[in-house]
């Protein structure tokens, strides 16, 4: 990027334990290129790549350079790639983040350097971010809620919370349990146990389900807050010969989660569709650098334990067997042949 003569201001603050010096970053100039940092707190989940992916290709088919940083799971590595970005001189900091909480004094600092900062799909609290963009995830929870309480409307259940890093997983809480709460109140459904999986990891699923079902407990529902947890859980009925006899909730649509649809040891699951989300946070990047003046991306607020943060919020859809190929397939999430893999192709619907 051009740098702006006698522009050079040195920023000092203190961060973290140290003391940090930054050079400021330079006033954006009409033949720059806006360079993005995008930040993911991981690539095991298999969503994420494909929001890697779709937001690099939109970000650069705009005319920008984008450095991708992957945190594998560590809140301080990630706060250090954030320190980097700033040193580098992006212009917007796109962050996934890990823990929802450490993060932010690290983006405070990048937004006192100028650089804008959108949270991505996961709210960082108390970060001050310029903008929050995901889906209705409460909603997404009253979806798993509602569709798994309609087959259950008695008996016991069990519930997989995400990561309690992760501010979403207590909005997907928030959600389904706002549709169970007055039957767990009139002791129509009991929900036998409840846990929160650490770094969304499938085996908290599959342990807790396992140590049920080994004890002599009947379940009857699993809402898993994602896919990956709802395998752990259904992994946890196949070794018990029980798959298909309970109704298993996820969401994310995970290809391996449409498969269990399609294949009958997953119920539901909910899609939100990447495309949409991906695309608009790189326009959105790329306008808050280039474009003169503030402008209001949404009237939707979410409070982010210190000020309220603009959220656009997108709208998930509810996959089942039945319209999956509707939903999923003629987005182009996924290929039918790839979905249906475990099936004999004479029971392939045609698209």
């Amino acid at each position: 990027m051009t740098i702006k003569k006698g522009i050079l201001i040195l920023l000092v603050c203190t961060f973290i334990g140290g003391i940090l010096c930054f050079t400021q970053k330079p006033i954006l100039q009409d033949d720059d290129q806006v360079k993005i940092g995008f930040l993911v707190d991981s690539l095991v989940i298999e969503r994420w790549q494909k929001d890697r992916d779709i937001f690099i290709s939109k970000a650069k088919s705009l005319g920008a350079e984008v450095i991708l940083k992957n945190a594998n799971e560590d809140a301080e590595i990630q706060i250090e790639q954030v320190k980097e970005l700033i040193e580098q001189g992006v212009d917007a900091i796109v962050i996934i983040p890990y823990d929802r909480t450490s993060i932010g004094p690290a983006l405070k600092l990048a937004r006192r350097n100028n650089i804008k900062v959108i949270s991505y799909d996961r709210l960082v609290e108390k970060g001050s971010v310029d903008l929050y963009i995901s889906f209705d995830n409460v909603l997404v929870g009253q979806m798993m809620g509602r569709q798994i309480f309609e087959k259950v409307p008695s008996g016991n259940y069990v519930i997989i919370n995400g990561s309690p890093k992760d501010h979403n997983a207590f909005m997907f809480n928030e959600g389904y349990m706002s549709v169970l709460k007055p039957a767990m109140d009139s002791n129509q459904i009991h929900v036998v146990k409840e846990v929160w999986a650490e770094d969304w990891r499938e085996i908290y699923a599959y342990d807790a389900v396992s140590a049920l079902l080994d004890s002599g407990v009947e379940i009857n529902g699993i809402i898993g807050a994602n896919d990956d947890l709802a395998e752990g859980a259904i992994r946890a009925l196949l070794e018990r010969q029980l798959a298909g006899m309970v109704y298993v909730a996820g969401h994310d649509a995970n290809l391996s989660a449409c498969q269990r649809i399609v294949e009958g040891t997953q119920y539901v699951t909910v899609y939100k569709p990447i495309k949409n989300l991906a695309q608009r946070a790189a326009e959105i990047a790329v306008e808050m650098v280039t474009a003169n003046g503030e402008k209001i991306y949404s009237e939707d607020t979410i409070y982010d334990g210190e000020r309220a943060v603009p959220y656009i919020k997108l709208m998930p859809k509810l996959v089942t067997k039945d319209n999956l190929v509707n939903v999923v397939i003629k987005d182009g999430f996924h290929l039918l042949e790839d979905v249906y893999r475990n099936i004999p192709k004479s029971e392939w619907p045609s698209e």
